[in-house]
């Protein structure tokens, strides 16, 4: 890269400007182009201002090979050197934004465009919105961002005087890895204008976390940031550096607050002198109360903050990872629109590999932060291209051709289901690698798992699946006054609730008092229940209880009665309007799947629960169970069907609780269960998952087609009756993680590490960092053989 390096603190100086000549070696040395252009003295606190009226002047400064000290000042000259061929930066008597208007339109043409600018590093930190709204390093990139140009705003925050040059040359190397880092990851969407980076100049920075963080928006406390003083005031840059010494929390004190001169006999002004001393108390105190998530606290800590910003001081945080990814190959001008060539790496074999490229953009906060610390630590030599869904320009086609220089290049696209590239995945099964199979209905869909089942377990008698799998009918519906005749082919389930309606033995007080009609009805505990899913909804969304006939209609006739009409204001879009209270969408109100409810079931508390289990698919085709699973809870006490029609006490999807406690979601291995019972029931969920998606696999090979540069991550959802049975409820394609919960977050970490450490490692011939954790339990190779 072009770079055009400026600051606020002026050329190199032991007093007010230490680190600049190590940045510009540093950033040399990593194969840079760099441009210089300072203020021709300290301008710190100045903000993005412009001197009107001044006619700025430029000097030049020949730098020294020393870094530190006082050997690292060079030599100032009123003209340029007349041979061209030595080392020359430019001075000027201006601000720093003059630095960089100057630097970026008049100086440097010869040696080709600007590609980044970068300003400091300030001494000192820039973290929080007192310091960053005065800064004149902030002042300097956001000059750069509003003339078009990318820009790092890069701050040194030092927590003593000992500036050892072994800690300043680690800050400087860090420095340039997050300058290069930032560069190649910049969104394209102009999200961001400009970064703010506060490195904290402590032992082995580089090896602690790098973090994107929010600023903390914080005040001055009570007071005045002036002094009065007598006589003239300091050298600027003495001033500067009492300030900085004042700025490790602890408060400036006064130096003296008498006033010059006499109070006038009239009552008037008395004639003062001030001086610039804030104090600076108050704004740690800040830091200290915000606690952890902004840029003042992580710097606090030890860590490297980073502040992507919009060029109005407005900072942009939506959708960031936690932590900034470095790539091993972080030199170079490789961002997704300029990749013009790509070079081979060494690896640690001494050979030379092709690099590895990725598009993770999984639109989800919860996860994305943990693909990409989970690919940072497996694979540091993959280098991430983009953090977005990789879409064609000017469409919203999904176009990973549009990240590359061409289509044989190594790539990993994990993104949502819609941003999937399948076509390109099709074009290139030898390269990319994507995180879903295209067709997988035949479990996902609850109406065609009902089908994989079926046909799997009739010619196989002793699966697994014939007593794991409840009894299930799938019928569609198009308006409810046709629900009788959608029944005609659910044979078992017409039969089931005829039999509960009319079946019932019970004297006529007793078929009365039960609902009954002229046959009676059976007393609702005696009753089969049912559970309704609309096929293609998801999170729980639509689910009812029903034991009759009657009951059945009710639902339907109640969803088409809320349905909005045609002469309806435009509350949803036609043909996806949403039933009220229903959840569910009309698009959704064709297909069902009627299960039988089972009951009872295995309680914990008193209350009922389901069990998560994440299942890995590699290829073509294995199929991993994650050791670690979830139990999500019901919100309130279990009541049979019949004895409470609240569907709270019956569903334990988190998402459908109006209010979710804290216990809502735990690890089963720390349910108060015997263990026999937890060995049992994983060993049930692991054999029921084998044989599902081997059926999928071989009986419905139109609806599961498993692709061999594909994986995919799966939710599967089994309930425990009260004697120790693992039934399967669904399969659930990109599980929603969120309910996890924060303080579980640490087991989808795991997950998703291992998956990737599986299913990278074995396409791209790599070998993962560091060991497996044993947690991914293969369960079935089902061996398909090639797909093409």
């Amino acid at each position: 890269m072009h770079i055009l390096v400026t600051n606020d603190d002026g050329p190199p100086s032991t007093h007010s400007s230490p680190y600049v000549r190590s940045l510009i070696h540093h950033l040399q040395e990593a194969g840079h182009t760099v441009s210089v252009c300072l203020p021709d003295t300290q301008r710190s606190w100045i903000g993005k201002a412009h001197m009107i009226g001044q006619t700025v002047k430029p000097l030049y400064y020949r730098p020294a090979k020393a870094l530190h000290g006082e050997a690292s000042q060079g030599t100032t000259h009123h003209r340029p050197a007349p041979s061209g061929d030595v080392e020359e930066w430019v001075l000027v008597d201006g601000t720093p934004a003059s630095c960089v208007q100057i630097g970026l339109h008049h100086f440097f043409q010869e040696k080709g465009p600007i590609d980044l600018v970068v300003s400091g590093p300030n001494y000192g930190r820039n973290t929080t919105a007192v310091f960053a709204l005065s800064s004149g390093t902030l002042g300097a990139a956001l000059e750069a961002a509003v003339c078009g140009w990318k820009a790092v705003a890069l701050s040194f925050a030092f927590f003593s005087r000992n500036h050892d040059p072994v800690v300043i040359d680690g800050a400087c190397r860090h420095g340039v890895r997050v300058i290069e880092a930032l560069w190649k990851q910049w969104p394209a969407d102009r999200s961001v204008d400009l970064y703010s980076v506060n490195v904290p100049l402590v032992e082995g920075v580089g090896g602690n976390r790098t973090v994107f963080t929010k600023m903390l928006q914080n005040y001055w406390g009570a007071g005045s940031c002036f002094q009065e003083v007598e006589g003239s005031i300091g050298d600027g840059e003495e001033e500067e550096e009492r300030i900085r010494e004042g700025a490790g929390g602890e408060v400036v004190p006064n130096a003296g607050n008498g006033a010059t001169g006499q109070k006038t006999q009239r009552g008037g002004h008395v004639h003062k002198h001030f001086k610039w001393a804030p104090k600076f108390g108050d704004v740690y105190k800040s830091v200290e109360e915000a606690g952890p998530g902004s840029d003042g606290w992580e710097v606090k800590e030890g860590n490297t903050s980073i502040t992507p910003m919009k060029a109005n001081f407005w900072h942009q945080t939506t959708g960031l990872p936690e932590d900034l990814v470095f790539p091993d190959n972080t030199h170079g001008d490789s961002i997704p629109a300029q990749i013009e060539g790509l070079s081979l790496t060494d690896g640690e074999d001494g050979k030379s590999r092709e690099p590895i490229y990725a598009v993770v953009a999984y639109e989800d906060p919860y996860v994305q932060p943990l693909i990409m610390e989970s690919l940072a630590k497996l694979y540091p030599q993959i280098n991430i291209l983009s953090t977005k869904p990789p879409v064609a320009s000017g469409s919203d086609e999904p176009s990973l051709a549009s990240y590359l220089p061409h289509g044989d290049v190594k790539i990993l696209n994990i993104t949502s289901y819609e941003t999937i590239d399948f076509t390109f995945a099709a074009d290139h099964r030898d390269t990319c690698l994507v995180n879903s199979y295209t067709i997988r209905k035949a479990l996902v869909r609850k109406h065609f798992l009902t089908a994989t089942v079926d046909a799997w377990a009739a010619k196989r008698p002793k699966s697994i699946l014939r007593d794991h799998v409840k009894r299930s009918e799938a019928f569609e519906v198009d308006y409810a006054e046709f629900l009788d005749d959608a029944l005609v082919e659910a044979f078992d389930l017409k039969e089931s609730l005829e039999g509960n309606e009319y079946g019932g033995e019970a004297t006529e007080e007793e078929g009365q008092s039960n609902g009954g009609g002229e046959g009676g009805a059976k007393p609702a505990e005696r009753r089969e229940w049912w559970i309704l899913k609309p096929s293609m909804s998801d999170r729980g969304q639509g689910i009812r209880l029903f034991s009759t006939m009657t009951e059945l209609q009710d639902i339907f006739d109640e969803w088409e009665a809320d349905l909005p009409s045609s002469d309806d204001e435009d509350d949803a879009a036609p043909g996806d309007k949403e039933a009220a209270g229903a959840g569910i969408m009309t698009s959704h109100l064709r297909h069902f799947v009627a299960q039988s409810y089972i009951h009872p079931p295995l309680l914990v508390d008193n209350r009922k629960f389901h069990i998560r289990t994440y299942v890995l698919c590699v290829g073509r085709l294995k199929v991993y169970v994650y050791k670690p699973m979830l139990a999500l809870f019901a919100s309130k006490d279990y009541a049979a069907p019949w004895e409470s029609g609240d569907l709270e006490t019956h569903l334990t999807n988190t998402c459908l609780q109006s209010e979710p406690s804290d216990s809502s979601v735990r690890l089963f291995e720390s349910l108060p269960l015997d263990d026999a019972l937890k060995r049992s029931v994983e060993e049930q969920i692991r054999e029921v998952t084998g044989d599902l998606f081997e059926s999928a696999a071989c009986s419905m090979p139109i609806h599961f087609q498993p692709q061999g540069n594909a994986f995919e991550i799966y939710g599967l959802d089994f309930l425990v009756d009260g004697e120790g049975k693992a039934w399967v409820l669904e399969v659930n394609a990109f599980p929603d993680f969120k309910q996890t919960g924060a303080e579980l977050r640490g087991l989808v970490r795991g997950m998703w590490e291992e998956s990737l450490r599986l299913a990278v490692g074995s396409f791209f011939g790599v070998e993962a960092k560091g060991s497996a954790s044993g947690d991914m339990v293969l369960v079935r190779n089902v061996e398909l053989g090639s797909q093409w």
